[in-house]
């Protein structure tokens, strides 16, 4: 397997996100996707709607070139890069899942059983999505920033907020984990 079909391993990736950072920092700039959906709904007309979405889009224009980069980036990624669909996943991980019926659990990226036009609108689930999503953009304007504005740039700026952000994020996803999915599949 060539370089480019792997991962990246954290020595390299690492130091390139903080120089993005280091970048960001000297030039005054904030990273987030949240901000860069903000820009996205501003260019689309959603400052009429909202003061909140009343921005400078001269100013902005590298947050909708990032968003659009990231895309691209994964849409190439998936397609050039990878050479299988399916994702290592650990012996244990591949039986719980199959204990919950996802029986294509590491053999593809991600479970046909879970993510399917069938799973969408069987049992409430899209209402599950709904409120998930709106959850979600409501927790992210709450606090400020998503998950990649706190734990990168939040961070690299030593903000308290940002580090108390990420702790909540991390305590959910654990919540969600190993408590509610469990109630939700077993």
């Amino acid at each position: 397997m060539d370089i480019l079909s792997e991962p990246w391993p954290w020595y390299i990736s690492g130091p390139m996100i903080a120089l993005v950072m280091l970048f960001l920092i000297l030039s005054g700039k904030e990273f987030g996707v949240s901000t860069n959906l903000r820009t996205i709904c501003s260019a689309l007309g959603a400052d009429k709607a909202s003061d909140f979405f009343k921005i400078d889009l001269k100013a902005q224009r590298w947050n909708i070139l990032f968003i659009v980069g990231t895309a691209i980036g994964g849409f190439v990624a998936s397609l050039f890069l990878s050479e299988t669909s399916a994702i290592p996943l650990a012996e244990n991980s591949i039986q719980i899942l199959n204990s919950y019926g996802f029986t294509d659990a590491g053999e593809a990226y991600v479970p046909k059983a879970f993510f399917s036009f069938k799973q969408l609108v069987e049992n409430g689930n899209l209402i599950y999505l709904v409120l998930g999503g709106f959850l979600v953009g409501f927790g992210a304007r709450y606090a400020g920033g998503c998950t990649s504005g706190h734990a990168i740039s939040g961070l690299s700026n030593l903000q308290l907020p940002s580090l108390i952000a990420v702790i909540g994020f991390f305590a959910g996803g654990l919540l969600m984990v190993h408590f509610i999915f469990p109630l939700l599949f077993s």
